[in-house]
């Protein structure tokens, strides 16, 4: 079974990582969250909009090998504190180099301050010019630059999800749970 990390950090877009998680499970991927560990709640990770997930695991206790790919939710404070925490960092590096890497909305920042954002790429709009890094594509939901994977925003988790699906699981899967979800936009 193909397994993902998703590692949520205070003020993490709720859409995006309930989207994502949701759409992930629904095709067949074992997704386990991480809190970091210096967060004040431990485990309970409150996201941008209010809403308080409890993580699965410590980011300290992430054995790359465990898994298939690390995805990223966006939100600017989540992804500020993804960006400042040097364990994310270091696993977005490993990620990168041996597994596949997932970043949306405004997480491609993370993957470009660690030195692994592609050539090609898309975010949320307005974060463009804080990643400031030349191929961003702003005429696609999901970018996929050979194993490192973004997406623009809340509207598209759903789609990131689908073509999460696609690349660990294989297209069948991938139109069964699009069919599944209705999701005729993707």
């Amino acid at each position: 079974m193909a397994s993902v990390i998703v590692p949520l950090a205070e003020g993490f877009e709720e859409v995006e990582a309930v989207g994502l998680i949701d759409t992930m499970r629904r095709g067949g991927i074992e997704v386990v969250t991480a809190f970091i560990e210096d967060e004040l709640h431990g485990r309970l990770v409150t996201g941008a909009n209010g809403i308080t997930i409890q993580a699965d695991v410590s980011l300290k206790n992430i054995i790359v090998d465990d898994f298939d790919m690390m995805v990223l939710p966006g939100g600017w404070g989540g992804t500020h504190a993804l960006a400042d925490n040097s364990r994310i960092i270091e696993l977005v590096k490993e990620f990168k180099a041996n597994k596949t890497i997932g970043a949306m909305c405004a997480a491609p920042f993370v993957l470009k301050k660690a030195g692994v954002l592609g050539s090609k790429y898309t975010c949320y709009p307005s974060v463009k010019d804080d990643i400031n890094h030349d191929g961003y594509q702003d005429d696609k939901k999901v970018v996929i630059d050979n194993n490192v994977m973004t997406s623009q925003g809340p509207g598209t988790a759903l789609c990131f999800g689908l073509a999460i699906i696609e690349q660990l699981v294989g297209k069948e899967s991938m139109q069964s749970v699009k069919d599944g979800m209705l999701l005729n936009y993707c």
